[in-house]
């Protein structure tokens, strides 16, 4: 976990605001369970309050909401010991203002319900009336044993419960960044010290190579984009006709229609599946066509590894079937987006793409 966010954070990689944009950096969850999945989850700091309260979230390009844990937190009594999560303690803000409005949020993995405030919120910028959900009851399992301490949506403002303007938008609003544009890179190297960055109001060139490929925003709500089509090993085998996709920070595999999932690569179902680590050199490469692009991904880069005495591989893909008129759609996650830095563009509405540098 990270210091105080107004800290250098790494030597040379220091929160600074301008036309840079604010960078923030990102560490991936290791130790999750007595099998330590790598990479499996990237989160930061904010703080909230004055004087701050610092929380560590889950930046989620899939939901638009900023949300803490609150004091008042009220969870069933856990069967193991869980995380220590840090809690919002509105009475020690002077900043703090009660807004009252009940809520309640649906994720893929749990929900939560509490009510609104609103307060003075800080990553790397200092947004002033930041209305966010103060969670008191988590009824979802990812939640209690989440070693996060809540979830900062960066989704457009129709996927907003109660209307709450999101933190993005009130950086633009507050003319806090110089571009409407936000920037993610998530390392790929598990020995890496700094597992990403977040950068607010630019992108980092020395993070990828090549130019980047604009992709056009389908529908304003999630990071929707068009596929052209998808092939496993130089086939189209989905999306023939073209199909639609989000492009989700806040998911950690590649989901898709479980019909479609279970014809990848030693598929016999719905969740992760096992596959052998010493055959990955002999297994198909996956591409997705985008915009006219193709993004390839290895065997390797759509394998995830556990270390447990000796090396036990999942695939990294997931079967999801998002009911009409949502879905259905594909989700590039995490194991997309490591291989490919991601530019979440609000001004032009398009997503910008480049294979990110290792």
């Amino acid at each position: 976990h990270l210091g105080n966010p107004s800290r250098a954070l790494l030597p040379g990689a220091s929160i600074s605001g301008g036309a840079a944009g604010s960078r923030g950096s990102l560490c991936w969850l290791t130790g999750l369970s007595a099998l330590s999945l790598y990479q499996l989850e990237y989160f930061g700091q904010i703080s909230i309050g004055t004087p701050p309260q610092n929380f560590t979230v889950v930046f989620d390009t899939g939901s638009s909401n900023l949300g803490a844990f609150s004091l008042l937190c009220i969870r069933p009594a856990p069967k193991r010991p869980e995380p220590d999560h840090s809690k919002f303690q509105p009475t020690q803000s002077s900043t703090y203002q009660v807004i009252g409005t009940p809520f309640s949020i649906q994720y893929g993995t749990g929900s939560l319900t509490g009510i609104i405030g609103s307060d003075r919120v800080v990553q790397g910028l200092a947004v002033s009336n930041q209305q966010f959900a103060e969670s008191i009851s988590e009824p979802g399992k990812a939640f209690l044993d989440a070693e996060f301490d809540g979830i900062l949506g960066l989704a457009y403002p129709s996927l907003a419960v109660d209307g709450v303007t999101p933190v993005f938008d009130n950086m633009m609003a507050q003319n806090l960044v110089e571009l409407p544009i936000f920037s993610v890179y998530m390392s790929s190297n598990p020995e890496s010290p700094q597992g990403g960055e977040l950068l607010f109001g630019g992108f980092d060139t020395s993070r990828f190579t090549g130019p980047l490929n604009w992709v056009p925003v389908t529908q304003q709500g999630y990071w929707q984009i068009q596929l052209d089509n998808i092939q496993l090993a130089g086939t189209v085998i989905f999306c023939a006709d073209g199909c639609q996709a989000i492009v989700d920070t806040g998911t950690s595999l590649i989901t898709g229609p479980t019909k479609d999932i279970k014809l990848l690569p030693r598929a016999p179902g719905l969740l992760q599946f096992a596959v052998e680590c010493s055959n990955l050199d002999a297994m198909p490469e996956l591409t997705f066509t985008i915009n006219g692009l193709p993004y390839t991904l290895s065997a390797q880069a759509y394998t995830l590894t556990y270390a447990d005495g000796e090396a036990f591989c999942t695939s990294g893909f997931q079967g999801s079937d998002i009911p009409p008129p949502t879905g259905p759609l594909w989700i590039l996650g995490d194991v997309f987006i490591r291989q490919f830095y991601t530019v979440f563009d609000r001004g032009n509405n398009v997503v910008g793409l480049a294979p990110a540098v290792p």
